[in-house]
């Protein structure tokens, strides 16, 4: 069960930021015991992929904080985010069955769905988002907003490995964001269309 939250908080992360997650993961499965990953996800503690995740990383920090550039770097990230979301959701359900999970042994494609889909929701709503925060601060808003969801990648993403029960509120207050950000961007629009009476 504590993998599943892992795995959930993890693919949350991925779609705020693809690589954030990724690097976690491999930097503490390579340097630490706190992440144990099975044969087939070894690839991802490799010094040579972290690197390469590290370059990434450091390109989605950068465009992500340029106005226009950002929406651009979001719909290239609806294919990598979700892909993301199901690497690590998978690597940690993988690493369970090292622990004797027997359900997922017999269903590990559930935890790329679940990843995939979870990671993708996320991304949906961060791309949603940001051309509305980038109109309505004629850009200023950008690197402010995408330095809030780096940190809260970081955030969660260590969060789903060390206190993965904790998973369950940081979903759910991003749930309650995301509805409440849906419904204010639902009200601007209204109040933008000019009435036809």
């Amino acid at each position: 069960m504590l993998a599943a939250l892992t795995g959930l908080g993890l693919s949350t992360a991925a779609g705020l930021n693809a690589y954030i997650p990724l690097l976690v993961v491999g930097l503490l499965a390579n340097f630490t015991d706190q992440v144990r990953l099975p044969q087939e996800f070894a690839w991802l503690s490799n010094g040579w992929v972290l690197g390469i995740i590290g370059v990434l990383l450091l390109a989605e920090f950068v465009l992500d904080k340029v106005p226009v550039v950002d929406s651009v770097n979001d719909m290239i990230q609806t294919v990598v985010r979700p892909a993301s979301g199901g690497v690590v959701f998978s690597a940690t359900e993988a690493a369970a069955r090292l622990d004797g999970s027997t359900w997922m042994t017999h269903n590990p494609w559930l935890s790329w769905v679940l990843g995939i889909a979870i990671a993708l929701a996320v991304h949906t709503m961060k791309a949603t988002t940001r051309p509305v925060v980038n109109a309505t601060t004629a850009g200023v808003g950008a690197p402010v907003v995408s330095t809030v969801e780096d940190a809260g990648a970081l955030g969660i993403s260590l969060v789903a490995i060390f206190l993965p029960v904790l998973v369950v509120v940081v979903v759910a207050g991003l749930a309650l964001f995301a509805w409440w950000a849906t419904r204010r961007i639902r009200r601007r629009r209204r109040a933008a269309v000019p009435s036809l009476r």
